[in-house]
């Protein structure tokens, strides 16, 4: 029989002698959503009427590269801001010392991931309401001491992000993971609690090797992680007045087809927004930069009538 997902519309083929008999719920593999096959309608909510805590995992997704200049923390504000705004409750989780994710919404927090995961203060006193839907636990320099902890641990220290974040993110849909540059314990510990990877490469060369030098160091933690895996490479600064960003887009459509998204067009609009501590669907909600982030949101979700 064909089952249809009534969140995302995915048609799924099923072998009806397979289906346990008390079985009254699946799991779309596409949208990742729980929905009933007795009354498949009934599942059709909004995703901001879910309740409080889920009994189900969220998709982690963790936007991260080596490389710095690429967009990375536009992208993992934008993307948060863009679910959030689709109706999904997100966390999104600023693992950079920079803690730019937090500027970006125009929040100051006091506190923020690593007096969490240190448990220091409650999730109350560290977790920031941002927008309707979306919560922030900021970075920021207190991160380089929780570096120092994982690194002094002697068994285990990889798993430390995950222990802590495992224990609240059932209250949400989305987990979205801003990342610094480079690689160390922090990076090792976001790949070992997500599930999904979306990379932004800038339309480069040296970004290119970028990719494949972490793609490398990513296989180093898929030998023990093996749920984590690269889904979305999300090219960025696209102008297409320069040639040369044609070229390596058609190069990386080549080299991984259907992981590269619908490229984010260079827009002067997008470097504007967080002076404002805006995202780009408030700062300039008709903009090609929000418009292409929307986009990014639709495949995602795997939705094309979102913002339609």
């Amino acid at each position: 029989m064909v089952i249809i997902c009534p969140h995302c519309q995915h048609e799924h083929v099923v072998d009806e002698s397979r289906l346990p008999a008390n079985v009254t719920k699946v799991r779309c593999k596409s949208c990742k959503e729980l929905f009933d096959i007795v009354n498949p309608n009934a599942a059709v909510t909004s995703p901001a009427e879910a309740t409080t805590v889920n009994n189900t995992e969220p998709r982690k997704i963790a936007v991260t590269l080596s490389k710095g200049g690429v967009g990375k923390t536009t992208t993992a504000v934008n993307l948060a801001a863009g679910l959030a705004l689709a109706g999904y409750k997100v966390l999104l989780v600023d693992t950079d010392t920079q803690g730019q994710s937090s500027f970006m919404l125009g929040i100051k927090p006091k506190a923020g991931l690593t007096e969490f995961v240190n448990d220091e203060l409650s999730l109350d006193e560290t977790m920031v309401k941002a927008r309707e839907r979306l919560w922030v636990l900021g970075g920021g320099r207190t991160l380089a001491g929780l570096k120092r902890v994982i690194d002094r641990k002697d068994f285990g220290g990889e798993m430390t992000l995950k222990e802590k974040l495992s224990t609240i993110d059932k209250q949400f849909d989305y987990v979205v993971v801003d990342t610094s540059p480079g690689w160390d314990p922090l990076i090792v510990n976001v790949l070992f609690y997500v599930k999904e990877i979306l990379t932004p490469v800038s339309l480069e060369v040296m970004t290119l090797q970028g990719l494949v030098e972490f793609l490398k160091s990513m296989s180093s933690v898929q030998k023990y992680n093996k749920d984590v895996a690269l889904k979305y490479i999300l090219p960025t600064f696209h102008d297409q007045r320069v040639k040369k960003s044609d070229g390596i887009l058609t190069k990386l459509e080549e080299l991984y087809g259907n992981h590269v998204c619908t490229p984010i067009r260079y827009n002067v609009r997008i470097s504007e927004a967080p002076a404002y501590g805006q995202t780009i669907y408030e700062f300039a909600p008709g903009s090609p930069g929000a418009q292409d982030y929307r986009d990014l949101i639709r495949k995602i979700t795997n939705n094309p009538k979102l913002f339609t």
